[in-house]
C-alpha cells in the first residue's frame, strides 16, 4: 500500500517523481496513493507515449480523469487537454493515445450509487463567480463530494477554513500557497477530515479541487 492513511496530510511535487513502468508498453505512471499494485483505490499521474494503449479493463468503483496534456482516447471518443471525465462503477473501456498524453487519474473511489457519466471540456466551459475574487467551474457533485476547478487571481487571500470530509488539490498552473508551504504546478495535496488551512496565492493560479470525499472516521 502507498499513502493509504487518510489521516495523513500529503503534499507531493509530482514533477520531482520518476516515471515508473506499467504492465502496458509505452504507458508510464507516477503513483500517489495505491491500495494494491493493479487494483483497488489508486490515484496517479499517467503518461501515454504516442501510439500506446492499455488493454480493456473494468472500473468496479469508477474512474475519474483530468487530461493534462495531449489527447487521451478510448473507443467512445477523443478527449483533449482540459477534458474532465467520470466513468461510473462497473464501466469498462480500452484507452489509448495516438499523439501521446498525460492524465491525472483516480480509480475505484466512487460511491456505488454515483452512476453519472461526465464529460466536460473545461477549455470551453465558462467560469462562475466564487467567493471573493475566485472563479469556479463546477465539474461534479454527489452528496458530500464536490469537484471543481478554481481560478485564483494574483494576490488573492482566502479565509481560514476546515475541510469536512477532507480536501484534495492538484495545482494546474501558477503556485498555490498556505501557512504550511508553497506548491508549484502539478503538486498534489491531500488534507484529512476537519483539517484547517489559510490558503493564498501571489500569482494567478488554477487548481483542481475535490472536497468531502475522504473518510470522516478512520
Amino acid at each position: 500500500m502507498l499513502n493509504m492513511n487518510f489521516d495523513q496530510a500529503l503534499a507531493i511535487d509530482t514533477e520531482q517523481m520518476d516515471w515508473l513502468a506499467s504492465p502496458s508498453a509505452g504507458v508510464l505512471r507516477k503513483p500517489l496513493e495505491r491500495e494494491a499494485k493493479e487494483s483497488g483505490h489508486v490515484t496517479s499521474i499517467v503518461q501515454y507515449q504516442p501510439e500506446s494503449f492499455f488493454p480493456e479493463h473494468p472500473h468496479p468503483q469508477g474512474e475519474e480523469i483530468l487530461v493534462l496534456e495531449g489527447v487521451f482516447s478510448d473507443e467512445h471518443g477523443d478527449y483533449p487537454a482540459g477534458t474532465y471525465i467520470r466513468n461510473p462503477p462497473d464501466s469498462k473501456h480500452s484507452p489509448f493515445s495516438k499523439q501521446g498524453c498525460v492524465i491525472f487519474v483516480k480509480l475505484n473511489q466512487f460511491d456505488v450509487r454515483d452512476l453519472t457519466q461526465v464529460r466536460v471540456n473545461t477549455k470551453q466551459t465558462p467560469w462562475l463567480p466564487g467567493i471573493g475574487g475566485l472563479e469556479v467551474m463546477p465539474l461534479h457533485e454527489f452528496e458530500h463530494e464536490h469537484v471543481a476547478l478554481v481560478k485564483w487571481p494574483a494576490g488573492e487571500i482566502f479565509q481560514p477554513h476546515r475541510h469536512f470530509g477532507g480536501e484534495e488539490i492538484l495545482v494546474l498552473s501558477g503556485e498555490f500557497k498556505d501557512e504550511h508551504g508553497s506548491y508549484p504546478k502539478l503538486t498534489w495535496l491531500r488534507s484529512p477530515h476537519m483539517s484547517q488551512h489559510h490558503p493564498f496565492v501571489e500569482q494567478e493560479t488554477i487548481i483542481l479541487v475535490k472536497t468531502g470525499h475522504l473518510p470522516v472516521e478512520s
